[in-house]
Formats: C-alpha cells, sequence, structure tokens
C-alpha cells in the first residue's frame, strides 16, 4: 500500500506538532494533500478509473472544507499550510 503508519507519523509530526496529535487541521490536511497526489499519479496513467476519480473528488472537497475551517478559526495558521505544501488558492 502507498500509505503505512511510518509516512502517517511523519506526517503528523511534521505538520500536527507531533505524531499522537492525527486530529489536528493542519496534519488532516497534509495527510489529504498526501493522498491526493498519489490518486492523481494513479489517474494520470488510469484514466478510466472512476471509481478513483469519485475518492479523489471526495478527498478534494474534504481538503476544501477543512482549509475553509481554518482561515475561519485562524487565518495564519491557513496562510502557513497553504504555503508549506504549496497548495493554490
Amino acid at each position: 500500500m502507498y500509505i503505512n503508519s511510518e509516512i502517517k507519523k511523519d506526517i503528523f509530526k511534521k505538520h500536527g506538532g507531533n505524531e499522537a496529535n492525527t486530529g489536528s487541521a493542519e496534519g488532516q490536511i497534509a495527510l489529504f494533500t498526501f493522498r491526493i497526489t498519489n490518486l492523481t499519479e494513479h489517474l494520470k496513467k488510469n484514466r478510466k478509473d472512476y471509481g478513483t476519480q469519485r475518492a479523489l473528488q471526495l478527498l478534494v472537497g474534504k481538503r476544501r472544507s477543512l482549509l475553509d475551517y481554518l482561515k475561519a478559526k485562524d487565518i495564519e495558521r491557513y496562510r502557513a499550510i497553504v504555503k508549506e505544501l504549496g497548495l493554490r488558492r
């Protein structure tokens, strides 16, 4: 599988503060971004995989919701995570 517990721990340690803080908005956004990039690469090779396409659209929506929440709560944290992950917005 493309994502395992070590990768998740690294993502949450880097973006969530520590690896046990899996519920932080920054950690979740970073994890969704990692999954989105992997699904995008998969869809470049398998363009007729509609199940994966739907899953990608759902993940992008979840990430957008978390980004909107973070923007409303703390604009500095929002700007920091967008800059760090290189997201367009």
